[in-house]
């Protein structure tokens, strides 16, 4: 715990009043793709719609496009993926899953294999989470018994003592998802983070995150883009804080007490998602997918 409770006095990155734009838009990105066919769509969240404007989806998509090209289809891999990774990981022994800035995440709603076998904790900003909150009992008449709502800013208070008042377990095999979040955390943030992992979970404990590549490693005009993406979420109050360091992710995450590393690259995104009627559509492949296993205490 006491790593978690270095989180407390940081200055935090939360400059932003109300739940967050980022939220919604990877909502909608989502719900535009799951609006395809399916032999063309590469992920399905029939929940995503719920939680953005569909009478502005067009404009927004329409933007995100042509001002960053190879985003949407970008976060469309990236769910899909945190979606394959999550469905095997409940089917065979995962307790519980916790999700860090869950935003507008749907899982706990929409993957079968959780129902009797997962309990599934959601932690992200009080402004963030009672829109959601409010939107699941829309869509379900209350909110599910399996699902446990931890309001928290994760820069500034103590996120970890207050996972395990809300009833998280420590000995239980968990897996911690932070998915679109680490670049928005700063570095000592997401030091806390991956020590509680370490220090307060079961056997095999995972974390499954995406990073954005050093900067050296992309072309420039992959460069400028993510420049451009860093000035749009910074002038809404989510400016990007972290990349991965020089050392590599794998010294990174060693370092840090993990081991079995799978590390997922753009190409390999793309090879595994993009082929038959999706092959040719443009894709952002600056980040990777990272799964690692806690190491053995």
């Amino acid at each position: 715990m006491e790593q978690a409770e270095r989180a407390r006095d940081l200055p935090g990155n939360h400059t932003r009043s109300g739940p967050s734009l980022t939220a919604e838009r990877v909502a909608a990105f989502r719900a535009a793709e799951s609006a395809l066919q399916e032999d063309q769509r590469v992920c399905y969240d029939p929940y995503a719609i719920r939680f953005t404007d569909p009478d502005h989806l067009d404009e927004l998509t329409e933007y995100t496009d042509n001002h960053f090209p190879g985003l949407r289809n970008y976060i469309a891999a990236r769910a899909r993926h945190f979606d394959d990774v999550i469905t095997l990981a409940a089917k065979t022994g995962l307790e519980q899953l916790v999700i860090l800035g869950a935003g507008y995440d749907t899982r706990a709603y929409r993957i079968a294999e959780f129902k009797g076998r997962v309990r599934v904790f959601e932690l992200d900003h009080p402004d963030t989470q009672e829109v959601k909150k409010e939107k699941i009992e829309e869509l379900f008449r209350g909110l599910p018994k399996d699902v446990v709502y931890v309001p928290v800013d994760l820069e500034t208070q103590d996120w970890g003592r207050r996972l395990l008042e809300a009833g998280y377990s420590p000995e239980k095999k968990t897996l911690f998802v932070m998915e679109g979040l680490i670049m928005y955390l700063t570095p000592t943030a997401i030091d806390a983070i991956l020590s509680f992992v370490v220090n307060n979970s079961g056997k095999n404990s995972a974390v499954l995150f995406d990073y954005p590549a050093e900067t050296g490693d992309t072309d420039a005009s992959s460069r400028e883009m993510r420049e451009d993406l860093g000035n749009h979420t910074a002038r809404h109050g989510e400016p990007i804080l972290f990349s991965m360091p020089k050392e590599g992710p794998g010294a990174f995450l060693r370092a840090r007490g993990f081991s079995r590393l799978r590390i997922t690259t753009g190409e390999e995104y793309r090879g595994l998602y993009f082929n038959r009627k999706k092959e040719g559509r443009e894709l952002l492949t600056t980040s990777s997918f990272m799964y690692a296993v806690r190491g053995d205490r």
